[in-house]
């Protein structure tokens, strides 16, 4: 018996391969797969829950339109749907820095009820993660790019390498740079942030943040 599409061991590019031929419970797997790590991906870029999911949907959507001229380069859709979601981003990028400012300066949260209590965590989260994008959106794109990619998203250098274009060599030491300045940036979010008592960085808590947040839904 074959197994069936929900099955691990059924690889993107078999899914993918169906997918082109109308096969919509195919598409459905990989959306199922890669919802979540694309719905993280925006919000780390836009510090907002609700611009994440309308990104998202434009991401997937665009996935749909284009299934039968894309060909995978290795065994995951991932870095390819990412690469989708930066561009997406890229043209909203007036907008995202606009929200990214109105949502850093939100009061806190005072609501004490469980529904208020779970609305008030996504406002705060906007909030955190807006002002680690405040200090991270003073890189370059391609450095915020690919720390997006390879911190937060977890991207092999081989998988950041196909999402951006780019060979192998150049995502790390694009990325090494982005580190350098990253550090320079974030010195004052460690140790002594009542926040922060781990002494960990906002940008390492925040990514964690968001996977929490969103696999609690």
């Amino acid at each position: 018996m074959s197994p069936g599409l929900s099955d691990p061991s059924v690889s993107d590019e078999l899914l993918w391969q169906r997918a082109t031929k109308h096969e919509g419970r195919a598409f459905g797997e990989l959306y199922e797969r890669h919802a979540n790590a694309v719905y993280n991906h925006c919000f780390r870029r836009t510090a907002s829950w609700s611009l994440a999911e309308d990104v998202t949907s434009a991401v997937f959507l665009e996935a749909w339109r284009r299934r039968k001229e894309v060909r995978l380069h290795g065994d995951s859709i991932r870095p390819w749907l990412l690469a989708v979601a930066n561009n997406v981003l890229r043209n909203a990028q007036r907008s995202v820095r606009r929200q990214q400012r109105l949502i850093s300066k939100l009061p806190p949260p005072t609501s004490a009820s469980a529904f208020e209590g779970e609305a008030d965590q996504r406002i705060d989260d906007e909030r955190a993660m807006g002002t680690i994008l405040e200090r991270i959106n003073s890189l370059r794109l391609e450095e915020r790019e690919i720390i997006a990619l390879c911190d937060w998203a977890q991207l092999s250098y081989a998988e950041a390498a196909t999402a951006m274009g780019i060979p192998i060599g150049t995502v790390r030491s694009r990325l090494s740079r982005a580190h350098e300045q990253l550090r320079q940036l974030t010195d004052d979010a460690q140790v002594g942030d009542p926040d922060n008592p781990n002494g960990e960085h906002r940008t390492e808590l925040l990514a964690r943040t968001a996977k929490e947040r969103n696999d609690e839904h």
